[in-house]
């Protein structure tokens, strides 16, 4: 089974600079790379294929993204909601067995955490998602049983939604990349 990686980095990430001026996926981390592209490359390491989705304008993100070899899609609608990406990418890769959705600010999920939650989606399971110290993060891996409701997606929730109202299959990681986001310049 061959589940496609999907790495949202279409917000705008208000939160982080609410002007706008600068854009968190670009900012640099400790090692030196930028969040987004360390974000990328570790998925790039558990999967054979990622899709990137970006907001359009993004165009230092989305070159970045390719130049690492995700393959890129603009979301026309990001602005109204990670849902409109996240069916973006769904409704590009639909023939895959499943999908792994990574949020671009969320550089420190290590590559072993998320080939775990690919082999629980490959043992049947329909949902993944890991759990950190008793808390549930991200990326969170669905089997192709749940199309139907992930294209049905809409506004700002995400997935959460089906996390709520199904079974879930949790994968208990010693990763605390799982639950750390980048989401204001103290988190760099």
């Amino acid at each position: 089974m061959a589940l496609t990686g999907i790495l949202l980095a279409a917000g705008r990430g208000r939160r982080f600079d609410p002007s706008g001026v600068q854009n968190k996926l670009l900012q640099t981390l400790a090692n030196g790379e930028t969040v987004i592209a360390a974000s990328a490359k570790n998925m790039l390491a558990a999967l054979p294929r990622v899709l990137a989705v970006v907001r359009p304008g993004d165009d230092k993100v989305a070159a970045l993204l390719g130049s690492l070899g995700c393959e890129v899609r603009v979301c026309a609608d990001a602005d109204l909601g990670m849902a409109e990406s996240l069916t973006t990418a769904i409704e590009f890769t639909r023939g895959a067995e499943g999908w792994l959705i990574g949020l671009g600010d969320m550089p420190h999920v290590q590559p072993d955490t998320m080939r775990a939650l690919v082999a629980t989606i490959e043992r049947g399971a329909r949902i993944a998602a890991p759990v950190y110290e008793g808390r549930r993060g991200n990326p969170v891996a669905f089997s192709a049983y749940h199309l139907p409701l992930l294209l049905a997606l809409e506004g700002d929730q995400g997935a959460r939604a089906i996390l709520k109202s199904h079974a879930v299959s949790e994968v208990v990681v010693d990763d605390v990349g799982v639950i750390r986001d980048i989401d204001t310049p103290g988190d760099l």
